[in-house]
């Protein structure tokens, strides 16, 4: 199994080992676009693996703030109450490059980075960019993808 993020056609597919399509989702990257550098706020390209898999067992919509649940759940007036949050939500696929110097060490490490796939509020807009670097997906969504995968599968994110 792999996964494919295309950052220009803001999807992530779900391939099995014979290379057939097993799920299509709709995604959302990076506003600052394509990067790999620290505190670039852009989303890291080139091969990675899934490192972590955080949140298994924990409700729809579960608040995460440094990959632990805080027991929130988000709402409306949560979100209104915490207007400047990045909302990480649901269930987190923590990633990690692969590719020394492109995404791997250095300056450019997308797991000291803390670069994951996750959920966000479903008010959020699919399809277009607007992450702080991380691929973002509805909770439904990211609650079905965190089923299919394990550790260690590939994700390749695509400009």
């Amino acid at each position: 199994m792999r996964l494919v993020v295309s950052i220009s056609q803001q999807t992530l597919t779900v391939f099995n080992a014979q290379n057939e399509v097993l799920a299509y989702y709709s995604i959302s990257t990076a506003t600052k676009g394509v990067g790999s550098e620290k505190n670039s706020g852009c989303t890291p390209i080139g091969k990675h693996i899934i490192r972590a898999k955080i949140g298994d067992g924990e409700p729809i919509g579960s608040v995460f703030v440094g990959r632990r649940p805080t027991g929130e759940i988000c709402t409306p007036e949560l979100m209104n109450e915490f207007p400047n949050r990045d909302w990480i939500l649901t269930r987190v696929l923590w990633l990690s490059g692969t590719e020394v110097g492109l995404n791997r060490l250095g300056n450019v490490d997308t797991m000291q980075r803390y670069i994951y796939i996750h959920g966000t509020p479903d008010s959020n807009p699919m399809g277009v960019i607007g992450s702080h670097g991380c691929v973002r997906m509805r909770n439904a969504d990211i609650m079905a993808l965190f089923d299919k995968v394990d550790v260690g599968v590939e994700v390749d994110i695509q400009p």
